[in-house]
């Protein structure tokens, strides 16, 4: 069955997999791997026949000749070639001849006949949800290897169980090989990698990672390292792992010419699902997060000076008027002077923080939350200040200055230390 499929064209392909109620769209590797994912133990009578029926259709019976015979034998046990899964390739050229005997008898062929062959019921969940998963600043999206899949509760069980494939291209191997990084004593890193990611079922906005509850994963049969448990934040709370993309590029085949499989194992909830997908991502470095943002551009001085307006603007119904504003222009991160100036541009307050800093910590543990307002401060939302740049590189012995009403600043002379005894 497994050689059948393999000589599939994509017409075939699309007809099986609609006759079997799975997803048929996407490009050739794409619907091979569906379709291979079909065969695994207890595939269903209906299934089996419609390939041995797409197969004669596809190669009529012929006369085998010694050739073929020998050919046979080549193939009998051997892994799919390297042609099988290469998008695009040329699979009708050699059928994998099989002798008459193996094959079941031909059934009349007809539209009469077609209506007998049970048709499978289509599966409860799409298989592919409009789901999206958040953009990851540390993360370029090179390839989408497995859409968002749900994973659905299907037997009523507690634990359920899942099957995926997915197969690289010659290219994508290409990819991930060429981007090796090996430091002296350290272990080998892919720049490029895949990328598993799981998160909620749900529509209506994009998604973050989230784990189902009690998970494991097998890569190529071998369990793979999930995140470590953060220690229960109340007594009796149940542990909970830091949701977070998990990088399976060291289980991965990294050849063009044998599929991956991934199994995953979870315990079901009432009327909550959750979604599987699988990315080929190149990981990026805090170092090229800020040339990234440096390249967005400074904003412009103007901006901070209309907001210290507003700030320093009297209340009519306030006692005390302000008069001015005392801002430091140290980081509250790493307690130095700043030397990126930036906050998120849905923060209200003037006080910055060193960008090179924040990106650092945000590499070693994402939480993009302003260490000013402890508020939201996704990377995308980061600016430089140029109003603090223009401060900093004028006035390079203070740190504290003073805003007045009409946005002007002047530098804040530390205080007398008072000798130590």
């Amino acid at each position: 069955l497994q050689h059948m499929v393999m000589s599939f064209r994509v017409s075939e392909l699309q007809v099986l997999l609609g006759f079997a109620g799975r997803n048929k769209s996407g490009r050739k590797h794409e619907l091979l791997a569906k379709a291979l994912q079909l065969l695994k133990p207890g595939c269903s009578p209906a299934v089996q026949m419609k390939i041995k029926e797409l197969y004669r259709r596809r190669f009529p019976r012929k006369i085998l000749t010694p050739s073929d015979l020998s050919m046979l034998h080549v193939q009998a046990g051997q892994l799919p070639s390297a042609a099988a899964l290469t998008p695009g390739a040329v699979l009708h050229q050699a059928p994998p001849a099989v002798p008459a005997a193996l094959l079941p008898p031909a059934p009349l062929l007809g539209p009469k006949h077609e209506t007998d062959v049970p048709r499978l019921p289509p599966p409860v969940h799409p298989v592919h949800p409009d789901v999206k998963m958040k953009r990851l600043p540390f993360y370029d999206v090179y390839d989408e290897l497995i859409k968002p899949t749900t994973l659905a509760s299907t037997n009523g069980q507690r634990f359920e169980e899942a099957h995926f494939t997915f197969a690289l291209t010659p290219q994508q191997v290409q990819q991930i090989l060429t981007s090796r990084d090996v430091l002296p004593g350290a272990k080998c890193d892919y720049a490029v990698q895949v990328q598993l990611r799981f998160c909620l079922c749900e529509t209506s906005c994009p998604q973050e990672d989230y784990f189902p509850p009690n998970l494991f994963v097998k890569v190529n049969g071998k369990l793979c390292p999930l995140p470590g448990y953060l220690p229960p934040t109340k007594n009796g709370a149940e542990p909970k792992r830091p949701s977070r993309p998990v990088n399976i590029t060291p289980l991965a085949r990294l050849s063009a010419t044998v599929p991956n499989t991934v199994v995953v194992n979870w315990s079901s909830e009432f009327g909550r699902n959750y979604s599987l997908s699988v990315y080929l991502v190149k990981q990026l470095t805090s170092v090229t997060l800020l040339q990234k943002l440096r390249a967005k551009g400074i904003r412009n001085p103007d901006h901070s000076r209309a907001l210290i307006k507003e700030k320093l603007t009297a209340d009519p119904d306030s006692e005390i008027a302000t008069t001015s504003l005392r801002v430091s222009l140290m980081c509250p991160l790493g307690k130095m002077r700043l030397i990126v100036p930036c906050r998120a541009i849905t923060c209200t307050h003037l006080q910055c923080f060193d960008a090179a800093l924040y990106l650092q910590m945000n590499e070693k543990k994402p939480t993009w939350t302003c260490p000013v307002c402890d508020k939201k401060a996704p990377y995308d939302n980061l600016i430089i200040d140029g109003l603090f740049m223009e401060i900093l590189n004028s006035c390079t012995d203070c740190d504290e200055i003073q805003f007045a009403e009409d946005g002007s600043w002047c530098p804040m002379k530390p205080k007398k230390e008072k000798q130590e005894v």
